[in-house]
């Protein structure tokens, strides 16, 4: 069995530690991420780089039912909480196991050993399709867009402003993390500051490329990947 690819998502320093601690003395696990931030976690789960997230449920950005909501079972989930009364809930959502905290590593082992049990026992799984979407935090709600709405992502300080056909959407999510997230055959980094869709640049003029009548520079940093992404010299 490959190692499985693991995510720690918890609003607590000290559970992070703790949970870090146990992923590492299990050699079956590899860890990918222990996040205080539900949504770079998400953005591991929406393409399909985790195997396994152990959910917090009480955390202020997003709670670990809405997190189960929005991953739609596209990796396994164990919850880890000081609350019994979201059992049920998980459980709906097919969740592997429900530890309370205070964990005890014995506890944690028993979990993973039935998770790789499920795994073992599974089906193969045709593989997935790639999802053509991405859920960005606007103000005080998540919006799903659609990849093929988007004209080009915009860096403006803390900030990241994602240009649409439907209008402009702000968020606190960095263009990195935008970068990591989105399909490279759709979009490319042209600049420090701007991400592109490919398909909706209508032309390259001096440097610059045309989408939606708004004129995009070339970064120095930047040409000879945007060259070799649209195939020209």
């Amino acid at each position: 069995m490959n190692p499985i690819r693991t995510a720690i998502l918890d609003d607590e320093p000290l559970a992070l530690r703790l949970l870090t601690d146990y992923v590492g003395k299990l050699p079956e696990l590899t860890l990918v991420l222990a996040s205080t931030d539900p949504f770079r976690v998400l953005e591991l789960v929406q393409t399909n780089q985790l195997d396994l997230v152990l959910l917090d449920i009480q955390m202020p950005e997003l709670t670990g039912i809405q997190f189960l909501k929005i991953a739609q079972k596209r990796c396994k989930t164990i919850l880890t909480t000081a609350y019994e009364e979201y059992a049920l809930q998980g459980f709906e959502h097919d969740v592997v196991d429900y530890l309370l905290k205070p964990i005890a590593f014995e506890r944690f082992a028993l979990a993973i050993g039935k998770l790789k049990e499920r795994m073992a026992a599974a089906p193969p799984i045709a593989e997935q399709k790639t999802p053509d979407f991405i859920f960005v935090k606007s103000e005080y709600k998540i919006v799903k867009v659609d990849f093929k709405d988007i004209l080009y992502l915009e860096s403006a300080r803390d900030y990241t402003m994602l240009h649409t056909t439907s209008g402009r959407l702000l968020t606190l999510q960095s263009l990195r993390s935008f970068e990591e997230a989105l399909p490279p055959h759709q979009f490319v980094r042209l600049h420090k500051s701007f991400i592109v869709s490919l398909e909706k640049i209508s032309s390259i003029e001096n440097g610059r490329v045309v989408v939606n009548k708004v004129y995009l520079p070339i970064g120095e940093a930047y040409k000879a990947g945007f060259w070799a992404r649209v195939k020209l010299k």
